[in-house]
């Protein structure tokens, strides 16, 4: 037998939805929101995992910086499968005419590419395959290229020209299109240009100690595992190697969808959390219009459980119905965008409905729908017959299982929120902010309502009439306040990103960054570098308009004596342990040093290693001052101990590196420098 209250639901829902059409957007809209948001990024990952040894160029890729594979890890790596060479190195374009351009130098060998392929246009006459394409150059010839069309812009050349890339002579065979592993590089600073491993090593370009790395890929062979194939590398080849796998093959581009993602998922629940006001207010004004229903039961005898379980069902079933249109919605959606942008995405995407982000989605739009309806429910079960009657459904809240349940249902919603998150720190100051918005824009309706009633005493006509309403009993002053402004404040938010944003690109960045970035400067010939420079500004070179520091890359690689373990680090984290960073060695404590925390050793310091870190760095290994870190450098570990902890502002003018060490660290190394000066165009 149907339970009464069910019994009594349907009948009531046989009058349509009317009095629900706004709670029913306000879920939509929000549920359709964050669903939408939840499936793109989930289409974004699918695409990079079903290409992910494309990205890679492999199953697995081995980098080391500074200095080519020997003899003997090459026989290492080919006992795993089949391994293809790649060396990358930053070199100066010269064209005939003289004009120059910072390129992306890449030499690879003949087994490239292992996965995927090199696509390519307008080739030389004979030239049909990416071999050909950079083939060494036969007697009296020149290396072969394939360069992108930036460059060829740039310096006004066309397919068959030759140019320098540093004193190497190359051939423009073709225009590059597309490299399977570029996604897996990262960013590039200038246009790429793709020769062959033999015509770096005959410019120069892998010279041990010059700023160059050497990539390894590996396609192992059918049913190999993958983890057992990493874990010999890593024994065989020791901690001196970088080793990714195609499970990571583009740390960079997860970090920034799940980034994006969680960006427009907040959106979508600030929506929710505003419209969830109209879910308030649509509820109490359809139990205000079905007073004389409640009345009579509560009148006849019927409990207030049971009216109140009335009114929960169909607020319940109606709240599926919103969770269902805007799941819908949200599901549809990347659909119909994948087909509008399918050939323009730079990221691979396999739009589908997928489920975890539905569901997300739908227990969000549930929680809110129980967050904001339950009291009114709570107020109407607890209201004597008698007051009904009397057209008085607006009494006090008092605490039962419903302000009980929507209280929970609040806490399930912000703890959804930071646990989803991908920086829980960040996802909870963001609620906390939502939350002491909401406090404050409900107490200025309050107090609005307050200061009408207050104000009414001296008005006259019209204005009489509308401070009355604005404080009596069916005042919409405390929900109102509170939905406008925060829909205010969401799209105040997004302009403001936006116009930051901007601004950072358009104003901030050109006032603060270099003007010129050198790079490779012989560590030898520095005091001519500075000369020339000097000479070229035509004024006296200073701390505010120039800068040069020696320049390394090297990893951190254990912490307080441990090995750095990288699963065990948040994904945002890693980046600064499971790759080679920046480095310097610099004496005297620089201008905008940053310092957070500890003190910057003497300019003439000579003693045990120290090292100052970025705070972002430190923050993901949970180090402190004091603690002693091990720093991978040019083929050797140091032992040093951290002296400082600072703020890096990498788009500034200063020393932006994550890690310096004491000059006497280094000390008998002939580095290379990098410099930045600030300068007019002239």
């Amino acid at each position: 037998m149907t339970p009464l209250s069910f019994r009594f639901a349907a009948r009531e829902l046989r009058g349509g939805v009317r009095g629900f059409r706004i709670f029913l957007a306000c879920l939509a809209l929000g549920v359709a929101a964050i669903a939408a948001a939840g499936s793109t990024a989930e289409a974004f990952r699918r695409g990079l995992a079903s290409q992910a040894s494309e990205i890679l160029g492999g199953d697995l890729a081995l980098n080391v910086r500074g200095r080519a594979f020997d003899a003997k890890e090459q026989a290492i790596l080919s006992r795993e499968g089949r391994v293809s060479y790649a060396v990358a190195s930053m070199a100066m374009a010269e064209a005939p005419s003289s004009e120059r351009r910072l390129v992306e130098l890449r030499g690879v060998n003949d087994a490239y590419p292992l996965a995927g392929q090199v696509t390519f246009k307008g080739a030389a006459a004979g030239v049909t395959t990416v071999q050909a394409a950079i083939a060494p150059p036969k007697a009296g010839g020149v290396d072969g290229a394939l360069v992108e069309q930036a460059l060829l812009d740039r310096l006004r050349l066309k397919v068959g020209d030759q140019f320098l890339a540093g004193n190497l002579p190359l051939q423009v065979n073709g225009v590059l299109l597309e490299e399977p592993d570029r996604l897996a590089r990262g960013f590039a600073l200038g246009p790429r240009v793709l020769t062959n491993i033999a015509a770096m090593q005959r410019g120069g370009f892998m010279t041990r100690g010059l700023p160059f790395g050497e990539t390894a890929r590996v396609a192992l062979p059918p049913g190999a595992s993958l983890a057992e194939a990493k874990a010999r590398l890593h024994r065989d080849l020791g901690g001196l190697v970088r080793i990714r796998d195609r499970e990571d093959a583009a740390p960079g581009i997860h970090r920034l969808i799940d980034q994006l993602e969680y960006f427009l998922g907040f959106i979508g629940l600030a929506s929710l959390v505003a419209g969830g006001l109209g879910v308030f207010g649509a509820v109490s004004a359809y139990l205000e219009a079905r007073k004389p229903v409640i009345a009579t039961l509560k009148a006849l005898g019927a409990e207030g459980q049971l009216v109140r379980d009335i009114y929960l069902i169909q607020i319940g079933l109606l709240a599926a119905l919103g969770v269902a249109i805007g799941l819908a919605v949200g599901a549809a959606a990347p659909l119909v965008m994948g087909e509008i942008v399918k050939d323009k995405l730079p990221v691979p995407a396999l739009f589908a409905v997928y489920p975890w982000p539905l569901a997300k989605a739908a227990a969000f739009g549930l929680l809110s729908a129980a967050a904001f309806s339950l009291a009114p429910l709570g107020r109407a079960r607890s209201t004597p017959p008698a007051s009904l009657f009397r057209s008085d459904l607006e009494g006090a809240f008092r605490i039962g299982p419903e302000i009980v349940g929507a209280v929970l249902a609040a806490a399930g919603l912000a703890a959804m929120a930071v646990v989803t998150a991908p920086t829980p720190l960040a996802a909870g100051i963001m609620i906390a902010g939502v939350a002491v918005s909401f406090g404050l824009l409900w107490a200025l309706g309050w107090g609005s309502a307050v200061f009408a009633g207050k104000a009414r005493a001296g008005a006259r006509g019209p204005l009489r009439i509308g401070l009355a309403n604005l404080a009596g009993p069916h005042s919409a002053a405390r929900t109102a306040s509170p939905a406008i402004g925060l829909g205010v404040a969401l799209l105040a938010c997004v302009v403001l990103i936006q116009s930051a944003l901007l601004n950072q690109v358009a104003e901030v960045a050109p006032r603060t960054a270099p003007a010129l970035v050198f790079t490779d400067i012989p560590g030898d010939r520095t005091g001519e570098f500075d000369a020339a420079v000097a000479r070229a500004f035509g004024q006296p070179l200073t701390a505010r308009n120039y800068l040069r520091e020696p320049f390394v890359t090297g990893r951190i690689t254990a912490v307080r004596g441990q090995p750095v373990d990288v699963s065990k680090l948040d994904r945002q984290d890693r980046w600064a342990y499971d790759s080679d960073i920046t480095m310097s060695a610099i004496g005297a404590e620089p201008d905008g040093a940053g310092i957070e925390d500890g003190k910057w050793w003497p300019a003439a310091y000579a003693g045990p290693p120290l090292v100052a870190l970025d705070s972002d760095v430190a923050r993901g290994a949970r180090i402190k001052v004091g603690d002693a870190i091990t720093l991978s450098i040019l083929g050797r570990d140091i032992q040093a101990k951290v002296a400082v902890l600072r703020k890096v502002d990498v788009g500034g003018f200063g020393a932006s590196f994550p890690v310096v060490v004491t000059p006497d660290a280094l000390a008998g190394a002939m580095l290379r420098q990098v410099a930045i000066a600030k300068a007019s165009r002239a």
